[in-house]
């Protein structure tokens, strides 16, 4: 059975792909090392209040921070990692439903035609995307658009294709959204009892300063790793991301059993087409959260 892998679609997806992962790893790395100085700083500021070392130390990581601060806002990756992923996915959504002979490719007789629609789609697609040209990889544009699976599937009967689009597709979709939603719901956990506990210990020392003023306590340090846990959080979105992709994935599922009525060319055009719809409206759902 022919396998439509990520290397096997055109060259435009694995470079949009690869620029969005870069770009996810270099904002959440980072948003990191941001949350982390901050934390060290206000440390150094309490260890050393009155020492000038101590104080030029504490200025100099508040000062890294601020360096960081300044490249997220101006370099954007964040914005990268979403540009890119929106184009591989339309880039994807685009090839199986080629490869499936769904609309707007649905045309069997004339080929010729039917392909030179999908490439001036993907220049559509880059087009409207201009914005990812410094990040995109320019060996994998070398890649053929049309690979010769992609080919070899579209020519397949119809039962055929529809065997690979569930196992390659469906599957792959239900599988890895259910993989996502319990991995986000168990760092979700993770990161709440994090700030349960600083946050617990944050009280009980500003209570043992009620009982003696003149005892020197770590109250701001601890606010402040309280206050970096909560920026992390909202950054990562686990609890939101857990209940989307746990909806998605069932909602997958569901639309698999929609193939049971499939038996003719026309029936897998459509199947195809209100599938790959569903798979957009959620990253097109997610994309929208993320900016607000």
């Amino acid at each position: 059975m022919s396998q439509l892998s990520g290397n096997k679609l055109p060259g435009l997806y694995q470079s949009a792909d690869k620029a969005s992962i870069d770009a996810q790893s270099t904002y959440f790395l980072g948003l990191r090392c941001y949350l982390i100085l901050l934390v060290f700083a206000a440390l150094v500021s309490f260890i050393w209040p009155s020492n000038i070392l101590g104080a030029i130390s504490s200025a100099f990581l508040f000062l890294v921070t601020l360096g960081i601060l300044i490249f997220l806002r101006v370099q954007r990756p964040d914005d990268q990692w979403y540009n890119g992923r929106a184009v591989a996915e339309s880039v994807k959504t685009r090839s199986w439903r080629w490869c499936m002979r769904s609309e707007p490719y649905g045309d069997a007789e004339n080929g010729e035609v039917v392909a030179k629609q999908f490439i001036n789609d993907l220049k559509a697609i880059l087009k409207q995307n201009r914005s990812l040209s410094s990040v995109l990889q320019s060996d994998a544009g070398i890649h053929e658009p049309i690979s010769n699976v992609m080919t070899d599937i579209r020519k397949m009967g119809v039962e055929a294709r529809l065997e690979i689009y569930k196992t390659q597709r469906i599957d792959n979709q239900a599988k890895w959204y259910s993989l996502k939603s319990i991995f986000n719901k168990r760092r979700a956990k993770q990161w709440f009892w994090v700030s349960v506990i600083l946050h617990s210990i944050a009280i009980a020392l500003l209570i043992y300063r009620v009982k003696d003023p003149e005892f020197s306590l770590p109250v701001e340090v601890i606010a402040t790793a309280a206050g970096a846990v909560l920026t992390w959080l909202q950054a990562k979105k686990h609890n939101e991301l857990n209940s989307s992709y746990a909806l998605t994935a069932h909602e997958v599922m569901l639309i698999k059993g929609e193939a049971l009525s499939v038996k003719t060319e026309s029936d897998l055009s459509e199947f195809v087409f209100n599938s790959e719809t569903a798979f957009s409206r959620e990253h097109t759902q997610w994309a929208a959260r993320k900016s607000e």
